[in-house]
């Protein structure tokens, strides 16, 4: 059984009040958008999410997992939507929940591009280009191998853009204080960027000014449609899973830094982010705006601290907010751990993605405090009676 340690942990400047733009946030760490697959058939989130994340609303933000703006956007079985009234009203239950229990969410938006099969989508994927996914891909008959996707026609990219405008629109209507525009990690934005996947000699490809169009021009959309202050965006410098081989890394990722500043999204968020890195440190300075940064951290590390070391490094580094993911998958009072210097819960991976059930999700137990029960499960009943008698929209949510 954990128990907190006799003396409090020092102090850290992780736990300092922040501002995303006209949002306060009670400290800087970010809880990273988290695939765990417990959605609906339907991409609907139900009971377990709204538990779940709940139980996770100390965090100064929570960025929810990747969230599929169209049909054909959708990765994995389970993966939430944000593109039909069921999916947006099942939204709407979780942010209740968090924001009766004091947290504020953004919302990813997640295109899978390529990263997709008919079995789970029921579509062929859309993509820059048809290039093979090189990989298996877990779909609801079990694993599959990848399909070549469809190259997006013009009419395609206007669709998809327009989606993700509609989708943040959703997200807002559903009690989001905004979202997060992926651009990482393989999936349909990055696949424009890379050059592997990118095969294309027109206005969408080629050139880094090419092939950071369709991220400028995604972003560019969802800011006019939610507003400046609502829309950030995640970038993976140098990833290449999921297949990807961007090329010409240390020239994309600055030209996509000085693209942004015009449409101004509010944060930038950088994955697997070093502060002795000097694409790192050359993003930095010219990203105008709040920069979260997500350390690149190994299991032992995070095993020791949960990544409260890595991030005080980016802290000082420049970075303003500090994303970590595996520390509040295991532990759902994770900041309240880390101020008092408690032990952390032990993760267990297997319960991670495609197993569905609350086992590995919300039976992660918080530390006893009197008056509160050890897994903090009857505060997240009140909470999301309490989103209920208010329709499940947090006071002042969109």
């Amino acid at each position: 059984m954990t128990q907190p340690t006799q003396a409090p942990a020092p102090s850290s400047r992780l736990f300092e009040p922040a501002r995303l733009g006209g949002l306060a946030l009670p400290s800087r760490l970010v809880m990273a958008p988290l695939t765990r697959n417990r959605a609906g058939a339907d991409g609907v989130p139900g009971e377990l999410m709204v538990t779940h994340y709940a139980q996770r609303a100390s965090a100064g933000l929570i960025i929810a997992e990747g969230t599929t703006p169209n049909a054909v956007g959708q990765s994995y079985p389970h993966i939430p939507g944000i593109h039909t009234p069921q999916q947006v009203a099942g939204w709407r239950r979780v942010t209740g929940a968090v924001g009766a229990a004091g947290g504020r969410m953004f919302l990813q938006l997640q295109h899978a591009g390529r990263v997709g099969h008919p079995d789970t989508s029921g579509h062929v994927p859309l993509a820059p280009s048809a290039v093979r996914f090189p990989e298996r891909l877990h779909t609801p008959g079990g694993p599959r191998d990848g399909v070549t996707p469809r190259a997006m026609t013009a009419a395609d990219i206007d669709a998809t853009i327009a989606d993700f405008a509609s989708a943040a629109r959703n997200a807002v209507a559903a009690g989001f204080a905004g979202v997060e525009v992926h651009s990482a990690n393989g999936h349909l934005l990055h696949q424009f960027l890379s050059r592997n996947t990118n095969l294309r000699t027109d206005a969408w490809g080629g050139s880094v000014e090419r092939r950071i169009r369709f991220t400028v021009e995604v972003v560019r959309a969802v800011v006019a449609a939610v507003g400046r202050d609502r829309v950030g965006v995640r970038i993976s410098p140098g990833a290449d899973v999921n297949g990807i081989e961007e090329g010409g890394t240390a020239e994309l990722y600055p030209a996509l830094a000085e693209a942004l500043a015009e449409p101004a999204p509010v944060y930038l968020h950088q994955v697997h982010a070093d502060p002795d890195d000097a694409l790192y440190a050359r993003i930095r300075t010219l990203w105008p705006g709040t920069l979260i940064a997500n350390p690149a951290l190994s299991r032992e590390e995070v095993a020791a601290d949960g990544g409260k070391a890595g991030g005080e490094r980016l802290l000082a580094s420049g970075a303003d907010l500090i994303a970590l993911g595996r520390g509040f998958v295991a532990n759902p009072d994770f900041v309240e751990r880390l101020r008092a210097g408690a032990p952390l819960n032990a993760l267990r991976p297997e319960f991670l993605m495609h197993v569905g059930g609350a086992e590995g999700y919300n039976d992660y137990p918080s530390l006893p405090r009197p008056g509160r029960p050890r897994t903090a499960r009857a505060a997240t009943g009140a909470a999301s009676a309490a989103a209920g008698r208010r329709g499940g929209r947090p006071p002042g949510a969109g």
